[in-house]
């Protein structure tokens, strides 16, 4: 689609030359940009440590509550598709099964983390997280790292990390919202305490009638889910500290049935329950040159589907199960000298109707040598070693850098090595083959950057390439096999600019080539081209601000029953918003104005033109 290369160059030159523009239109912005540096982001999808995003030099994007709000609604990947090296494919409706690829992997190669613990479904074929049970309600702050990092976060981070945290922003908010398809949305949240000491609450609610998840349907498959979620910390004195988080969410879609077109037996629709608890608590420890943290964490999800011809009870169920123990730290050097350190263990269990429980040990060690020196030159390299009570012992193996090239700019590179361990699933549900190795890959990347994609100005520049062995593929009829080896290599452009106070201008663009190595073929569900273009302004008139998102995705393949194409498309959204008084603000949207058809996935079904309003609590 040559239209996109066009789009997202011309925004690529506009995003620079608003820079340009505002530098030379303002000298009060001049001497800000020269002088001030750019706004510090701190993150821990690095290193499992919060540190300067500007100390690493891997590809790391964050995304705040402001822009969260921004965006506005509970469907998170319009957030999500904003960032860099992002694609994004989901089976229907809001809260349906939604995959996320990062430089071309697989959903599943991506490490989930909300509020410091691993979310994966251990009783799903091939793990992972599923983001359709993730709504932007609550959330604070997420950070993405793109490229392969296993040395820090172990087994799945093979394409990335997603680090999810609630909003724990002091004061009461609160937000509710109605829109097209009788969608309904509220959510409620807020911290009291001191800087030391504090309890953070909040839980959400959300509702619709949805769309047919088949495309060629004409019946809506609806959706609901509660959730509830808290964090807290205890000081226990001047270094020490007690922390603790809990979520728990609870949802019910309906889904199509198998084979089309029969999809509703008399008057009562297929459907999924999904029930996901998770919780944390830790001790945290800060003194003079060491930090340590050490927890308890544990993620449980469980899984009905229920199907009118088999009565009132759910027909199929599964269960998956990690307790991980793990402690983390990091020792303060001479002569800008970092050591950061990890142990953990993680103990893993799944069950479904047909297969008995079956369980796994994962024991990991790692250790991480850095040095930072200011904005001039950081440099970090690591090593670790993972004994699975299965397959044995594997290691892996990373580094990276940034140098500062003076006036804001900076070069960075990385290597990483990841791996993924095979399910239990995998090893012992149906087509198990418990001879299964860890599937293993390594990723590259360098790229020159000036901020941060929160700054006044922005702009960054990567190439990555990531080779990837021993996936495990399903061979029917015979199971489970390391068969696959795929290739995904690439460019992301980025960039931001603040044209005055009172207009910004965003764009992320990608180019991912990702491909079968034994056949060439491209992997499913993967564009080329993926581009987003965003603008806002406040107008003087009330405040009222005016913005729009457009989001362009080139062609791809899925394989439902073999070669199918998934055609390019383009997206628009326009929304607005206005403050009421000092503590409320209405806002409201309109997404797909074009109404334009399209699948991210063969057969399921999305959205037209839709519009949606709601008021927030802003304290």
């Amino acid at each position: 689609m040559k239209y996109l290369y066009l789009i997202s160059l011309s925004a690529i030159g506009f995003t620079g030359a608003a820079h340009a523009q505002a530098v030379a239109g303002s000298d009060e912005m001049a001497v800000a940009d020269q002088r001030a540096p750019a706004p510090t982001e701190i993150v821990v999808v690095a290193t499992g440590q919060k540190e300067n995003i500007a100390d690493s030099g891997q590809s790391i994007s964050v995304i705040g509550a402001a822009e969260l709000e921004q965006v506005q609604g509970p469907d998170l990947t319009r957030a999500l598709e904003r960032l860099p090296g992002v694609t994004l494919s989901r089976n229907g409706p809001l809260g349906s099964t939604t995959s996320m690829f990062v430089r071309g992997a697989n959903s599943e190669q991506v490490v989930v983390v909300i509020d410091g613990v691993r979310m994966a479904d251990m009783a799903a074929p091939s793990g992972g997280f599923d983001l359709g049970t993730l709504l932007s309600g609550g959330i604070g702050q997420i950070e993405l790292l793109r490229g392969s990092n296993s040395v820090a976060w172990g087994s799945d981070a093979m394409g990335g990390v997603l680090a999810v945290t609630s909003d724990t922003r002091n004061g009461p908010r609160a937000e509710v919202e109605y829109g097209a398809h009788n969608t309904f949305s509220a959510d409620a949240g807020g911290r009291m305490g001191s800087d030391q000491t504090w309890l953070a609450l909040g839980g959400g609610y959300v509702r619709t009638d949805g769309i047919s998840a088949f495309a060629g349907g004409t019946e809506p498959d609806g959706f609901w889910q509660w959730n509830v979620h808290g964090s807290g910390r205890l000081a226990l004195g001047d270094n020490l500290a007690l922390v603790s988080t809990a979520r728990y969410a609870d949802g019910k879609i309906n889904i199509d049935g198998y084979p089309a077109p029969n999809y509703t037996f008399a008057d009562t629709p297929e459907f999924q329950t999904t029930r996901q608890g998770s919780g944390r608590t830790g001790i945290e420890y800060r003194g003079d040159g060491l930090r340590i943290d050490a927890g308890l964490a544990l993620s449980d999800t469980r899984r009905a589907y229920y199907d009118p011809t088999y009565g009132t009870a759910p027909n199929y169920t599964t269960a998956g199960r990690s307790l991980r123990a793990d402690v983390t730290g990091q020792v303060t050097l001479p002569a800008s000298f970092t050591l950061d350190f990890g142990l953990d263990s993680e103990w893993t269990r799944f069950s479904t109707s047909y297969d008995p429980r079956q369980s796994a040990r994962l024991s990991s060690g790692h250790v991480q040598l850095g040095y930072h020196d200011g904005d001039r030159l950081n440099l970090t390299a690591g090593a670790r070693i993972d004994d699975h009570d299965r397959f044995g012992t594997h290691a892996t193996f990373g580094a990276d850098g940034a140098v500062g090239l003076g006036g804001g700019w900076r070069l960075r590179a990385s290597w990483g090595q990841g791996f993924k361990a095979p399910t239990l699933y995998q090893l012992y549900g149906y087509g198990g083959n418990p001879l299964l190795k860890a599937e293993t890959d390594n990723s590259v990347d360098a790229g020159i950057e000036y901020g941060n994609r929160n700054a006044p100005f922005h702009a960054a520049l990567t190439v990555f390439r990531r080779d990837s062995s021993n996936l495990i593929s399903y061979i029917w009829p015979s199971g489970y096999f390391n068969t696959g080896r795929t290739r995904a290599e690439g460019i992301e452009l980025e960039g931001g600019a603040h044209l005055g106070e009172r207009v910004t201008a965003s764009v992320a663009y990608t180019y991912v080539k990702a491909t079968d190595r034994a056949t060439g073929i491209d992997l499913a569900r993967r564009p080329r081209n993926a581009v987003t273009v965003s603008a806002d302004w406040r107008t003087p008139l009330a405040d009222l601000t005016l913005g729009g998102d457009v989001r362009m995705v080139s062609g791809s393949f899925d394989l439902p029953g073999g070669f199918t194409r998934l055609e390019g498309y383009a997206l628009a959204t326009l929304r607005a918003s206005v403050p009421l008084g000092q503590h409320f603000e209405l806002y409201g949207r309109i997404e797909n104005v074009t109404d334009a058809r399209y699948q991210t996935a063969a057969d399921y079904g999305t959205y037209g033109r839709s519009a949606y309003a709601g008021v927030r609590l802003k304290w």
